[in-house]
């Protein structure tokens, strides 16, 4: 399995690293987050200039017709610098499930989800911390005249607030049913997450809604699956961003007039935090691999949720104790990182436990 990036695909990289070192620094993204609407319009625009929100839709939709691999060096990057646009949620999540129906309707939105547009929300997960269709509590009612209506909450909608449309699971006849609702429709309690994004809370009272299909369990759980491999990107970029700047600070920072990094426990620490983020990259790069060969199970999703979950929180707190009493500061870019890494840990669980996971 070759795991190198083509050229095509490692000059994209460089080309989405480059513009955002140069217009989302640490200090224009926290006055981004601070805005009225929590993420930029401008940078959006951007993002969409650059073909990011095209990347995983066909070409006969506008897409780029790219595979996860573009997705998880986006989103690896994205994670370098806390992107807190509404990338994963609407193309990453709403996106990646409307791609699974054949629909007119959902054909219509991809477009211009693809061409960013418009922007799409996944509602799917109910408070019960994990996005296990059978779980789905959400219920829906026929009318006599065919009408679709939706009754129930859900929870921790990414740019639920935001959104143009919103894709929706609900129980029907013992299957999960997709739907979608403007996004105007249901009641919505915004709020800001730990890690900066824009999130919300919907409640559906009998909704209208438009059907896509009836029985989506399977090809939902597979859609979940490879957003989750694209989370546990953003996790890995915000470690290696984590190991770069502690690395610099450690042999920046004097004391008793040598680098702190020359000491022998802070450079313990540094091999240590360098060691778990290879181990989380390998196994994200492993897991892309399985994912772009179709051959990505529950498991395997499992296993990288585990690993950069409990390693990424061992880089987070290996850099704050590096930094000090600073590094728990809200001035420093160090914190809201590891904010990034528990996020991204605390979304998406992975249906199957795997409470001791080692590689």
């Amino acid at each position: 399995m070759d795991f190198t990036l083509t050229e095509e695909q490692d000059y994209f990289r460089t080309t989405l690293t480059r513009a955002l070192q140069r217009d989302y620094t640490f200090d224009m993204r926290q006055a981004i987050v601070d805005s009225e609407d929590g993420w930029s319009t401008d940078v959006w625009a951007q993002l969409v200039e650059l073909g990011v929100t095209a990347i995983p839709f066909s070409e006969d939709i506008g897409g780029l017709d790219g595979s996860i691999v573009e997705l998880v060096t986006s989103a690896e990057v994205f994670g370098a610098h806390l992107l807190v646009e509404p990338w994963i949620g609407s193309v990453v999540l709403a996106g990646g499930v409307l791609s699974t129906v054949d629909h007119r309707e959902a054909r219509s939105w991809l477009e211009r989800i693809a061409a960013g547009e418009a922007i799409g929300a996944l509602a799917h997960e109910e408070g019960r911390g994990t996005p296990n269709p059978e779980l789905v509590t959400t219920t829906v009612e026929i009318t006599a005249d065919g009408c679709y209506l939706l009754t129930g909450e859900k929870r921790l909608v990414l740019h639920g607030g935001a959104a143009d449309v919103v894709v929706v699971t609900a129980q029907m006849d013992g299957e999960i049913g997709l739907f979608l609702v403007n996004g105007s429709a249901p009641t919505v309690t915004t709020f800001t997450t730990i890690d900066g994004r824009s999130a919300a809370h919907l409640r559906f009272d009998s909704v209208p809604a438009t059907l896509l299909c009836s029985k989506t369990g399977q090809q939902l759980s597979e859609a979940l699956d490879r957003a989750t491999v694209v989370l546990a990107a953003e996790a890995v970029g915000a470690m290696g961003e984590l190991l770069s700047r502690t690395a610099d600070y450690a042999f920046t920072r004097e004391q008793f007039g040598a680098p702190i990094g020359s000491f022998q426990a802070i450079g313990h620490r540094l091999a240590d935090m360098k060691i778990a983020y290879a181990k989380a990259r390998a196994t994200l790069l492993y897991t892309t691999g399985l994912a772009e060969a179709e051959s990505l199970t529950s498991r395997d999703v499992a296993v990288l949720k585990a690993q950069v979950g409990r390693l990424g929180r061992q880089v987070g707190e290996s850099a704050i104790q590096i930094h000090g009493g600073v590094g728990m500061t809200d001035e420093l870019a160090i914190g809201h990182f590891h904010k990034r890494i528990l996020a991204s840990d605390a979304l998406m669980l992975n249906k199957e436990l795997l409470p001791d996971v080692s590689i």
